[in-house]
């Protein structure tokens, strides 16, 4: 395996390594939900609250999919975050990088208006954003990239105009696609589906690789 591979193996899923500004932070986000939660309770309005499971749901089928990645290659996920953290869930997501995603569907779904017709620069308003908030979420990756927080091991994967191509379309767009599709469905129903089609993938990842098939990664 690649050093970065190994020192995010370091501490995985180690409770000792919890720091206290973990505690605040799980409090901002459930407050966030809370406050979500009391709103479409009031209006009957859940898109907030979709929209915001939705894109943790679609970074956490990603990060699984790493995971199967370092078992089967036995070198090195897509990516891999061996920096400090609170707690490392997976090689390459922490809990920082949770919380964050815990909020950013909601984030993005305050940042489009009532009108479904909007448009921005000629695009449509709830694709212009899913651009502009994973072309932001490439930009911090470059930089956590040049920090050496975040590691890219292979070559197509790295900080060239390809590569950022790829992170772009394989790491953070289809995370707010997915939120667009979701909150644009008609039914209540299927929007409830899909979220739980999405969890359902992730879960079934996990408990193949670590209960199955005895992966600790």
């Amino acid at each position: 395996m690649t050093e970065a591979s190994q020192r995010a193996l370091v501490g995985l899923r180690d409770p000792t390594t919890l720091q206290w500004y973990v505690i605040p932070l799980l409090a901002i986000v459930f407050y966030v939900y809370v406050l979500e939660l009391k709103r479409a309770r009031q209006t009957g309005e859940w898109n907030a609250v979709f929209a915001g499971l939705t894109v943790f749901g679609m970074d956490f089928v990603n990060e699984s999919i790493n995971g199967w990645i370092l078992v089967l290659s036995d070198r090195s996920a897509l990516w891999t975050a061996p920096g400090p953290t609170a707690l490392r869930t997976m090689v390459g997501w922490n809990v920082e990088i949770m919380f964050m995603f815990a909020l950013s569907g909601i984030i993005y779904f305050h940042t489009l208006t009532d009108d479904r017709k909007a448009r921005i620069a000629g695009i449509p308003e709830t694709w212009f954003w899913a651009g502009a908030y994973s072309a932001f979420c490439v930009a911090v990756e470059l930089l956590l990239n040049r920090g050496g927080l975040l590691i890219w091991e292979y070559r197509f994967w790295d900080g060239t105009l390809t590569g950022v191509w790829l992170i772009f379309l394989l790491g953070y767009s289809h995370f707010y696609l997915a939120a667009l599709l979701v909150i644009r469905a008609r039914r209540t129903r299927t929007k409830l589906i899909a979220i739980a089609v999405i969890y359902a993938v992730a879960i079934a990842l996990n408990v193949i690789g670590l209960g199955v098939l005895g992966w600790t990664y």
